[in-house]
């Protein structure tokens, strides 16, 4: 930004001019003579600690002002932060105001002249056709102020001390004093109403700050004395006049703040004047006709012309957008500024206007890119990056154009100095605002297009699609970004001024190589002052910036916080300029820092210009170690290069070792080819991927010459092969032998190679252009390890020069390495294909031990039995073998399985790992036995068991052997996995079968106390449960029941009552041994208590106890197995419930005439809902029975929980199975029903269910919510309730 006009560049803040802030008077000048001015020191050393003491507060507070002032806001370019702050200058009390015409106002003419800086003063810089100048901003930040603070010190009148406190005041004295203050203040008065008369001629807000002490803020008459003054000066009542006391640096801090804030808004105002006259100027301007221009070419060209509508337009519109940035009214300021530009667009357009190469044209086109700079810098204070970078590119193709419409194109130097001019001044503007606020735009897109298609197919319209945060414009922007709409951090714009001036330079010298060899000049005016510029100084300093810059961003914004790929192409170029400036010591410290990054990433197309660059500095700088270093390392890229340089780099190597000497000549040059790309292309392939111990392994070693690249002379002394640890290498010594060399494939054999003793075999080590040489031997161990060729080391000998090359024996220079091969045959070549990953090492290994492990269990396993495993091993091999033993029980996807296995105490749920079972001699068995128990559900159980072998001798060896390699692929050791499947079955089938009854006693009233007794068992709505079990043998296998035993658990909601087999006793009858399909059942009686089960769907009430059945399997050989047990549970009990029952009860048999009782018991077991009862006792004369009791009646109303019993007595008169007369009991009561009342009584009324005691069974309620998944039941038959049996009569 140098090269522009800093006012035309800054940021415009509203001006405030201070006066009476004079500082000190500062000490005397320095003395001319030593002792003068050790006198001088002395004298001031002791005014200093004199003035020190005795401060003057007002003093202090004059220098505390004028550095808050001063710091309030610094002229910068960029200021994007709105705050109410001024750009202060101190001025003198008495500077004056320059003056808005050349005459005096009170001239006849004043009307009509103009300004000095006008177009149409001829004094004036811009007669007759200039735009605007810079000076004209100087004039209204540095000459013209928007506000006017004047400070003054406000009379004091010497303090007066009375000699005692009780001294009345002195009338003189007062007196004097209010006259000497009144005659003060009338001059301070004066002077204010002289600079306020100069103020208001230009509209500038005059503002008085007086200093007065303490004391004086606290006299009563201050207000009085402000008040003179104000009126006396004709100050303005609002913000005109303060006064200030000498405070603290934080409450002067406020009162600065305050201050700018009260005269901001008159800022404001006097600035928003000026736009107001500078616009109807432009009004008045606009409509005038436009002159006609004579034609430039014409004699009359060169007379001056006034400047046109457009020019006066310009001015107009720079001076309205320079107002409103005063105001801090960014888009009105854009606004104008854009106007501005656009119109000097326009002139620039036509050569008439503005003819080109011209002083008006160069103020033009500086305005023009300062405009640029205005633009785009108002664009980034919105956070507009891409409009702010659209303009500022469209202004550089704009004058593109023109450019080469002016002649000036992309041939010339000047072309290319102004594009760097104008990427440079982008780059700094960004790099200011970047250490500002400005953030620069991370172009990463975060919804793509695939996420918008997922959107689209799942039916979000575009109105949906708007509800979610940027997913819409986001997925838009995401298929694809306008590079010229994508701001870039100000490193990639010095670096385009960078190359920029790089290009400019070089057109320069083309220039220049032409006026020299045609010995003619340039026409160009800038010729002479090009060759005065320095271009590669800038190339350098723009280079440097861009790659710090660069630097900073790839750290803070790169995932793996390192360097990009561009900072190393940036540090490159100023390397190459380092050397195009003749400093190549700077230009190989920068390739050497760069070499390492392109080396270790294998950028082999940007490391070979760089190589080439780097081996003509280490020319020029003498060192020949380097220039043989770059030259042997330039034989390794033959790829991309030109023939001439190819075929040149064996003569220069060949020519350096001629003609200098090393300066280490003792000492070998060793050249580390580890990151570059080697000389030649190795490979290593062995034949199998595993060998046992001394069992030789074949191998192939492949060294082939770059086929573009001539080394058939380099002058290779020896190759030594080095192998991994345990091999001595083998060294090639070289011998000519020119019909080996003219070979495409030569195999030499190593033979065995597995010797402790280095070998040393003669060869010919010279490779023509694409040869290859295949080294083939064999290689054994003794000992288990990995075996590979571990290093090739060539070594160059040549005059004093001795230069040793290590390479890596799997190299290749191509990006993608060939296949791996092996040589059948040499003549002609002929190779096959190794078609696996690791080719290039062979593995060692003991030979697998031979171990035998058989398994036999008795299949299947029962549920709950500790199942046996017999496992035997035995070593057959010819060793002793150290045994361990692992056992996996394998997860299993069976619900509320749980499986446990034991092996040695030992017991796991899933593994049991590293069981010692021992050494085993040579033909020696062990037996271990593994049990398996299975609870839960039956299916099928995997279990893998794992046998490792080990050899004892082998185990002694690398205790005591510390070079053995001990990692687990070359131990002595062997695995052998087997893997078994136990299918489990359940012993027993287990069914129930449940039936409810009734309870048959007198059940209690409502009244009654005995429900009220903790221990009082409520059976009224359970009743009794018969549970019928029976027990199948289900195995395949004979079982030997021991015990079955039926363990009480009773509980709050039943018990057991009675059981066909005895608790906690062994039955003899049960106890015995029993074959697949036998069957054995009990059955049990249970009470149920009355409960909240009248739900459906409630729970059901768990049963009062469970079976358990001690038994043992019974064994092909007539043993027993383990002892185990079985639970089997009762099954859950839900019984039914009644409303409202009559239960009939009446003996099975009879005599013939005798009489027998019949009893009908109505029970209401509703919860809440009273029974009006009716029963009738219908008679038919084939009857077998008299019938003696009631025929017809009522029963008193049933109350819930109620019951009434009636007996009949029956004498029966005929033999054999009778029926009971018929008895129809009725509920007569209906909803209307109340009190005992017939009111609402049906006629009809519900006919209530009899249940015969004698074959009374009934079924559970179905269970829906909870099921009895333990238990297999069956429910019983329902029968018909409401049926009666017959009487048995009996002679």
């Amino acid at each position: 930004m140098n090269s522009y006009p800093v006012e035309l560049l800054a940021q415009l803040a509203p001006v405030m001019f201070v006066a009476g802030l004079d500082a000190p008077a500062q000490a005397p000048s320095a003395p001319s003579t030593p002792q003068a001015a050790a006198i001088s020191l002395a004298d001031n050393t002791e005014k200093v600690q004199i003035s020190t003491r005795p401060q003057d507060p007002f003093i202090t507070l004059t220098l505390r002002l004028r550095d808050a002032l001063q710091a309030q806001r610094r002229a910068a370019i960029w200021q994007p932060e709105k705050a109410k702050t001024f750009q202060v200058i101190l001025v003198d009390k008495d500077v004056s105001f320059p003056p808005r015409k050349l005459v005096p106002p009170d001239d006849p003419q004043y009307t009509s002249s103009h300004s000095p800086l006008s177009p149409l003063t001829p004094s004036s810089p811009l007669h007759p056709d200039g735009i605007i100048a810079p000076i004209w901003i100087r004039k209204h930040t540095t000459l013209l102020p928007s506000v006017f603070v004047s400070f003054m010190r406000l009379y004091e009148y010497p303090p007066h001390t009375p000699r005692s406190p009780l001294d009345a005041p002195d009338p003189d004295r007062e007196r004097e004093r209010e006259q000497e203050e009144r005659r003060r203040d009338t001059e301070l008065s004066a002077e204010i109403a002289h600079r306020k008369k100069s103020t208001n001629e230009r509209g500038i807000k005059l503002t008085v700050v007086l200093m007065a002490s303490r004391k004086v803020l606290d006299d009563p008459s201050l207000d009085t004395r402000l008040t003179y003054i104000r009126r006396q000066s004709g100050l303005d009542s609002r913000a005109a006049l303060f006064v200030l006391s000498p405070v603290s640096q934080s409450e002067l801090g406020d009162f600065v703040q305050s201050l700018q804030q009260a005269l901001y808004e008159p800022a404001l105002d006097y600035y928003t004047s000026h736009s107001k006259r500078v616009r109807r100027k432009r009004n008045r301007h606009a409509s005038h006709q436009v002159p006609a221009y004579p034609n430039p070419l014409s004699p009359l060209g060169n007379t001056a012309r006034p400047l046109r509508p457009e020019g006066w337009t310009v001015r107009y519109e720079y001076k309205m957008a320079c107002f409103a940035e005063f105001r801090g009214e960014d888009e009105v300021a854009l606004k104008h500024y854009q106007d501005a530009y656009e119109t000097l667009v326009i002139m620039f357009g036509s050569p008439v206007i503005l003819p080109p190469r011209t002083k008006r044209w160069a103020e033009a086109k500086v305005l023009a890119d300062c405009i640029n700079v205005k633009i785009t810098k108002l664009y980034l204070y919105n956070n507009e990056h891409a409009l702010a970078l659209s303009h500022h590119i469209t202004h550089m193709r704009k004058f593109g154009d023109f450019s080469r419409g002016w002649g000036i194109g992309e041939d010339t130097f000047e072309y290319w100095s102004s594009m760097a001019r104008q990427h440079r001044i982008l780059a700094e503007l960004l790099e200011q605002g970047t250490r500002s606020t400005l953030v620069i735009p991370v172009h990463v897109p975060v919804v793509t297009s695939s996420a918008l298609a997922n959107a689209s197919e799942k039916g979000i319209s575009l109105a949906a699609r708007g509800a979610l945060p940027g997913l819409e414009l986001d997925a838009m922007r995401s298929l694809g970004i306008n590079p010229s709409q994508a701001l870039q951090h100000p490193g990639y714009y010095y670096y385009m001024a960078a190359r920029c001036t790089e290009v400019r330079r070089a057109r320069f010298l083309a220039t220049l190589e032409i006026e020299e060899s045609q010995g003619v000049g340039s026409t160009s005016p800038g010729f002479a002052n090009e060759k005065k510029v320095e271009h590669l100084v800038i190339i350098l300093e723009l280079y440097t910036k861009a790659y710090e810059l660069f630097k900073k961003y790839a750290a803070t914004s790169s995932q793996d916080r390192g360097l990009g790929r561009l900072p190393l192409w940036i540090a490159y170029r100023i390397a190459q300029t380092y050397y195009e400036s003749g400093k190549f010591d700077m230009a190989v410290r920068f390739f050497e820092r760069i070499a390492k990054t392109y080396r270790r990433e294998q950028w082999g197309s940007m490391l070979k210009p760089l190589l080439t660059t780097w081996y003509a500095c280490a020319q020029q700088l003498g060192d020949m170690e380097l220039s043989v270093k770059l030259l042997i390392e330039r034989l390794g890229y033959d790829e991309g290069m030109e023939d001439a340089d190819l075929e040149g780099l064996q003569d220069d190597l060949l020519a350096i070792f001629k003609s200098t000497v090393p300066s280490s000549p003792d000492e070998v040059l060793v050249i580390d080819h580890s990151e570059s790309q080697p000389i030649f292309d190795t490979s290593v392939v062995f034949w199998s991927p595993e060998v046992k111990i001394n069992e030789p392994a074949a191998f192939q070693l492949t060294l082939t010459a770059p086929s573009n690249t001539k080394i058939d002379s380099l002058p290779f002394k020896s190759l030594e092969i080095q192998f991994s640890e345990g091999v001595e290498p083998i060294t090639f010594t070289h011998v000519n032998d020119d019909s080996a060399t003219k070979l495409s494939v030569r195999r030499i054999d190593l033979g065995d190679v597995a010797t402790r003793e280095q070998r040393t075999v003669e060869a010919n080590l010279r490779w023509s252009e694409g040869s290859s040489v295949v080294f083939t031997g064999m290689i054994s161990s003794s000992i288990p390890r990995t075996m590979i060729i571990t290093q090739l080391r060539f070594l160059m000998v040549d005059g004093a020069w001795k230069i040793e090359i290590p390479l890596d024996p799997c190299r290749t220079r191509s990006a993608l390495p060939p296949p791996a091969r092996w040589l059948a045959a040499a003549e002609p070549p002929r190779f096959i294909p190794v078609k696996r990953e690791e080719f290039s090492s062979v593995r060692v290994l003991y030979p697998p031990h031979s171990t035998v492990i058989s398994l036999s269990h008795q299949s299947p396993a029962y549920l709950n039995e500790e199942y046996p495993i017999t496992v035997e091993i035995t070593n057959s091999d010819a060793k002793e073998l150290d045994i361990t033993m692992d056992v996996l029980l394998q997860p299993t996807e069976i619900d509320y399985a749980v499986n446990t296995i034991t092996l040695d105490n030992e017991q796991s749920s899933a593994m049991i790992k590293g069981v010692v079972v021992g050494r085993l001699a040579p033909g020696a068995s062990v037996v271990k036995t593994l049990y398996l128990l299975n609870t839960g559900a039956i299916g099928d159980r995997m279990i893998d068991i794992s046998v490792q072998s080990r050899s004892t001798a082998s185990a002694s060896q690398s205790e005591n052997d510390d070079d053995t390699v001990s990692s687990p692929g070359v131990l002595d050791v062997t695995d052998v996995l087997r893997t078994v499947s136990i299918p489990t079955v359940d012993p027993f089938n287990f069914k129930t079968n449940v039936v409810y009854r009734r309870p048959l006693r007198q059940q209690p009233g409502l009244g009654d106390l005995r429900t009220f007794d903790k221990e009082y068992w409520d059976d009224a709505d359970g009743g009794e449960a018969f549970i019928s079990s029976v027990f199948k043998c289900e195995g395949p296998w004979n079982v030997k029941i021991e015990s079955f035993i039926l363990r009480k658990m009773d509980h709050e909601g039943a018990k057991l009552l009675e059981s066909s087999i005895a608790e906690g006793t062994a039955d003899d009858v049960v106890s015995s041994e029993y074959l697949p399909g036998d069957e054995f059942a009990d059955v049990c009686r249970v009470s149920i208590a009355s409960g909240g089960n009248r739900d459906a769907g409630s729970l059901p009430i768990p049963g009062p106890g469970e079976y358990l059945i001690t038994w043992r399997r019974i064994l092909p050989d007539e043993k027993h197995g383990s002892t185990s047990t079985s639970v089997f549970p009762l099954p859950s009990l839900h019984p039914p419930v009644d409303d409202l029952v009559a239960i009939l009860d009446v003996a099975p048999r009879a005599k013939l005439h005798q009489p027998i009782p019949l009893t009908l018991s109505i029970r209401n077991r509703h919860p809440s809902r009273s029974a009006n009862v009716f029963v009738q006792l219908e008679t038919d004369p084939a009857d077998a029975f008299v019938v003696a009791g009631l025929r017809t009646g009522r029963v008193p109303m049933l109350l819930p929980g109620g019951e009434e019993k009636l007996a009949w007595n029956l004498i029966p008169v005929e033999c054999g199975y009778v029926k009971v007369p018929r008895i129809r009991v009725t509920n007569r009561r209906s909803s209307g029903n109340a009190g005992g009342t017939d009111a609402g009584i049906d006629n009809e009324g519900v006919p209530v269910k009899i249940v015969d005691t004698r074959i009374e069974q009934r079924p559970g309620v179905p269970i829906t919510s909870v099921q009895d998944e333990d238990v297999e039941s069956e429910n019983a038959q329902p029968i018909e309730e409401s049926r009666i049996a017959s009487i048995l009569v009996l002679p």
